[in-house]
């Protein structure tokens, strides 16, 4: 009976050595886990702001160049325009002041 009891004493006493080392190293895997999640995450939302940036920074460069065409072909007509009105107010006032 004495050798049973001890044997179980001894059984159990392993058993309740070995639950906390199992445990703790459950908890580090766990928090090992976390780092990589935590990381993961943190590189992905770096490539996401990069991609948004990038993108953003297209956008205004093609708004650009095509407001920077609009401009140069507006200002090209009005001075074309201009110089159109201008050399036929001179001609009528030439048409005018001529000796006839």
């Amino acid at each position: 009976m004495k050798k049973q009891w001890f044997s179980a004493l001894l059984l159990s006493s392993v058993f309740c050595m070995a639950v906390p080392s199992v445990v703790a190293q459950d908890f580090t895997h766990d928090m090992k886990k976390a780092g990589h999640s935590t990381k993961d995450a943190t590189k992905d939302t770096g490539h996401a702001v990069k991609h948004g940036t990038t993108k953003g920074w297209d956008a205004t460069k093609h708004g650009t160049k095509k407001t920077w065409h609009a401009t140069k072909h507006t200002t090209k007509r009005a001075t074309h325009a201009t110089a159109h009105k201008t050399d036929e107010g001179a001609r009528k006032v030439m048409h005018k002041t001529d000796p006839q």
